[in-house]
């Protein structure tokens, strides 16, 4: 039976639609509508407020803290100021990934982390040698998106102060309805944005100011439907779809690395050892036999398709998350994971596969769609990834 978040007696109530799905163990509002375009264009010309308390949290405290996590993960820790946040992953010893997520240095010898799986065993197996104490805070603390061009506004105005300090990936402490919270400059949409962080018997009362402040900026509930197609026009992979924790897979080619991933930019190598690290060290010498890029198909050509059978294009409007085939001169050279129409790019978007040496950006590939039940394909060009990446996500 799944659980209701710290947010699910108010957002249980502005779910018209009734569509829920089962994030992490948690009741997870798809949409509040029975579509989600209004929430999807909310997050892109207003805000929307989004429930992501079902991510697993971890608080680690103590002197070792920092070097535990440069332990684990790819990031030297012990390089983040207070009130930063990182994003990052981190892998097993053969440098293949186990997830990705954040860390948030909230003071001096406190640190947060953040985890689309269960990491608290996973952190206990290299924790022996360490002062340090964690805690699993998943069910404790509470977390609230707050996505889109007003959500500095909405914010600002819930915690009468300014955030024109807080900086991209930055991290302050607020009191909203009389309630202490976190606030970061994060988020999963590729937009301006912040995520709110506060004990769960607060979470109520501080879900109520936020809503009630943003309606002067058009702020509304948001389900994960329409965040899921921010995501894809972010070029923000995502585990379990783009790539498979490595805890998880029963077959090698399965697994990913970072490197594959699009994330070597996230490794510290040259360091004190970490899990992977040999491992990433040899790969990086060697260049990674796959990549994941960006795709955007040509719709003059899927119309086309359509067309043959006196039919107009046929898309859904939620994001997919399945396997499709890629080739090259009729060789099958990667396949794609997840994709979704951009209503603001108007443009049919994908994530994907591929071996390296197809991976140049404006080359040509070709994806399989089916169209009445025959297999066909399209083009579809290499794109450089974020698809949308607006100035305000950094401003």
């Amino acid at each position: 039976m799944p659980l209701p978040t710290p947010f699910h007696p108010r957002t249980s109530e502005l779910c018209e639609s009734l569509l829920f799905k089962v994030w992490a163990g948690y009741h997870a509002v798809c949409s509040y509508d029975t579509s989600h375009d209004r929430e999807y264009f909310a997050l892109r010309h207003a805000a929307g407020l989004i429930d992501v308390s079902p991510l697993y949290k971890y608080d680690l405290r103590g002197p070792d803290a920092a070097r535990l996590l440069s332990r684990v993960t790819v990031r030297d820790i012990g390089k983040l100021a207070v009130g930063r946040v990182t994003y990052l992953c981190w892998c097993d010893d053969e440098g293949k990934i186990v997830d990705d997520g954040t860390v948030a240095r909230l003071s001096e010898n406190h640190y947060r982390m953040t985890a689309a799986e269960p990491t608290f065993a996973w952190l206990h197996k290299f924790a022996g040698p360490y002062d340090v104490d964690i805690e699993d805070t998943s069910e404790s603390l509470a977390a609230l998106a707050v996505q889109g061009p007003t959500s500095r506004d909405t914010l600002a105005s819930a915690i009468d102060d300014n955030l024109d300090s807080l900086r991209f990936f930055g991290l302050r402490h607020a009191t909203i309805a009389g309630h202490d919270v976190v606030i970061t400059r994060t988020g999963y949409t590729g937009d301006l944005g912040y995520e709110v962080w506060v004990a769960r018997d607060h979470a109520v009362p501080v879900y109520d100011a936020i809503l009630g402040a943003g309606r002067a900026y058009r702020a509304i509930p948001a389900g994960l439907d329409a965040m899921d197609v921010t995501r894809v026009e972010a070029g923000f992979i995502m585990n379990g779809v783009d790539y498979f924790s490595a805890h998880h897979c029963l077959i090698e080619s399965r697994k990913s690395t970072p490197y594959e991933l699009g994330l070597g930019w996230t490794i510290n190598l040259e360091r004190d050892p970490f899990v992977g690290q040999a491992a990433l060290q040899a790969e990086k010498a060697r260049g990674p036999s796959w990549r994941v890029i960006g795709l955007q198909m040509i719709w003059d050509e899927l119309e086309a398709i359509y067309a043959r059978y006196g039919l107009p294009p046929q898309l859904p409007s939620a994001a997919w998350r399945t396997s499709v085939p890629l080739y090259v001169s009729g060789r099958q050279v990667g396949y794609a994971t997840s994709g979704a129409f951009s209503p603001l790019l108007k443009a049919n978007l994908a994530l994907a596969h591929v071996e390296s040496g197809n991976h140049t950006l404006g080359n040509r590939l070709e994806i399989e769609v089916t169209v009445e039940h025959h297999r066909h394909t399209v083009g579809a060009i290499v794109t450089k990834t974020p698809f949308f990446d607006p100035e305000r996500k950094r401003s």
